[in-house]
Parts: C-alpha cells; structure tokens; sequence
C-alpha cells in the first residue's frame, strides 16, 4: 500500500495536462470543502447536512503544467424519491466522463455500508484511474488515521480495485492540498488548457447565486427541511439610473419549500430568519461577484416537488 504524505519526491515534468476530475463519496464526506481549498475561492456550497449537492459545480485549478478541472457530483445514495434518482444518475454519467475519480472517505468515521456501495459502483468502472482521498484528517490522532488508511487499502483489495494512490489531507486545515493536486495531474491527459486563465468555474453565475442562497436558507434549519429547499433566481438586472463608481445589481429570488407548514421555519418569528438568510448569501454573492447586490427574497410553496417530474424541471432538476 503506498500512502503520499508530502515529502515524497515528485518527477518534474515540462508537458501541459489538462483535464476532468470528480470526487465522489457518500453524502457529507468533504467533497465540496476539498473542491474549494484546492481552487482557492469559494465555488461549490457547503454545508453540514448532507446531501446538499445537486448541480454539477467544477472548479478549474489552474497551474504552470496543468489545468486540473474539478466535477463535484451530489453525493451517491439509495434514492428514496425520483429527485434521489435523477442526483444518482448525474452520479453515474459524471463518473463516466471524467480523467480521474477521488473517492472521499472522512477519516473521523468507519466504513460503513455507504462507503461500500459506493466502492462496488467504482469497480465497475475499470478505465478510469481512482485516487482514495482520507477527508477531515485534522479531526483525527494518527493511530485512527492509520487504521482508516489500512480498512482503505483492504477495500480496493477486497473489491479488485487498484488505487493509484491514497492521499490523506484536510482542506479546512489545509494540509496535503497541494500534494492532492500534484498527485491528480499526472493522470490527466496531456493537452492545452480547456478555460481561459481566471476562471474558476463554468457554472452559470445565476445557478451559483441560486446556490448560496440555499446555502444560507439550509444553515440552522430542524432536519426536515434540507431536500426540501430549492431557490431559482427569476432576474439579476443590474439597477438603472446608478453611477458608475456605485453600481446596484438587482437579484429577484424565490425560496421553494414543499408544504404550507414549511413556511414559518423558512421566514422565522417576524421573518427574522428570512431576513438572516438575506444577510448571509448576500455577502457570498457580493464577494462571488464583485459588485454591491440587493437581494429580494420571496418564500413559495411547490408542493411536493421532489416527486413531480414537472416541478423538478421547473425547478432546473
């Protein structure tokens, strides 16, 4: 078993790689916190319920030798509605399409059947190279570390597949980040770069705001709520009339919930909370963006659109 740790020595090489890589893992294994430390900027929604994924956000890597393009795919699991469905098979085609796959497993927890459910998809999958990514090292003493890298190693051998390699890092203390990225470039293709230099992500900017404000509407909510939240942004028009030292962008926004009685914990006593929400996505979306934002945030009911194949394509699903 050959685990990196950041002395390893690594080949200097002068060709240009480009290419997709995509972290996968069961829901809540940090695979969005990884995406952002490794582009830098805040790019992919994070939060501490899982399952909070559902757009494909890739973040772009930008180096002298290489572009690294990261594909973060909602979290794989047992569907229990038809959105369950479709987030598993962006899953399966995601997986299908990409140079590389990392498969995150958080050090703080032990294998468990998620793990192996999704393991015994990726060994079905025999091209693609897999790096194993031990997430949340920081959380942990090197003996549990150890033995987590140890299960790792025993998986790929119990299921036939051949890790290129295992890598322990922690994107919130940022360690062994880097070597993560050194690791991934040499299995990308060789190639120009596939995005212009600066960008960070090709996710349209509007899908991104739409991400931030669920983000924020998600963060204290009682445990009920996290599927049933969805936010499409209706307009972002910048505000007419303004000077050009003190630009306005306008965003109209609407906050989707599942029933009636959901409401009142979206808008909170007096709307306090809706007006916290505001608050939070807003300085996300200011710095996104770079420009002064005033957010108008309105709260509907879809009913039960998690399982209306019609409101989950009004929905962008």
């Amino acid at each position: 078993m050959s685990v990196r740790t950041q002395s390893s020595e690594q080949p200097a090489e002068t060709v240009h790689r480009a290419g997709f890589a995509c972290f996968v893992g069961r829901p809540n294994a940090g695979k969005s916190t990884l995406t952002n430390a490794l582009v830098g900027q805040k790019v992919a929604i994070t939060s501490n319920r899982p399952q909070t994924t559902r757009h494909t956000v890739r973040g772009i890597v930008h180096r002298p030798d290489a572009q690294l393009i990261l594909v973060d795919t909602p979290g794989l699991h047992k569907p229990r509605t038809l959105l369950g469905e479709r987030l598993n098979d962006v899953v399966r085609t995601t997986w299908a399409e990409v140079d590389v796959i990392g498969f995150c497993l958080p050090a703080d927890q032990k294998l468990g059947p998620g793990d192996r459910f999704i393991a015994k998809e990726l060994a079905g999958i025999k091209k693609t190279p897999k790096v194993a990514i031990v997430t949340k090292t920081d959380l942990v003493d090197s003996k549990t570390l150890a033995e987590q890298l140890i299960a790792i190693d025993r998986l790929g051998e119990e299921l036939g597949i051949t890790w290129a390699e295992i890598v322990p890092v922690s994107a919130t203390a940022n360690q062994q980040v880097d070597l993560l990225a050194d690791l991934l470039v040499p299995l990308l293709p060789e190639g120009p770069a596939l995005y212009p230099e600066g960008d960070l992500t090709d996710e349209p900017e509007q899908v991104m705001v739409a991400e931030l404000i669920r983000e924020a509407a998600l963060e204290g909510v009682r445990d009920e709520l996290p599927h049933s939240i969805a936010v499409v942004v209706e307009e972002m028009l910048p505000r007419e009339d303004r000077p050009a030292d003190r630009p306005l962008l306008d965003i109209h926004a609407n906050v989707f919930i599942e029933r009636p009685s959901q409401k009142g914990i979206i808008i909170g006593p007096k709307g306090k909370r809706l007006k916290e929400v505001g608050i939070k996505s807003r300085k996300h979306i200011e710095a996104l963006l770079g420009t002064p934002v005033f957010l108008d945030l309105h709260v509907k009911v879809a009913k039960d659109w998690q399982r209306d194949p019609k409101q989950l394509r009004r929905l962008g699903f």
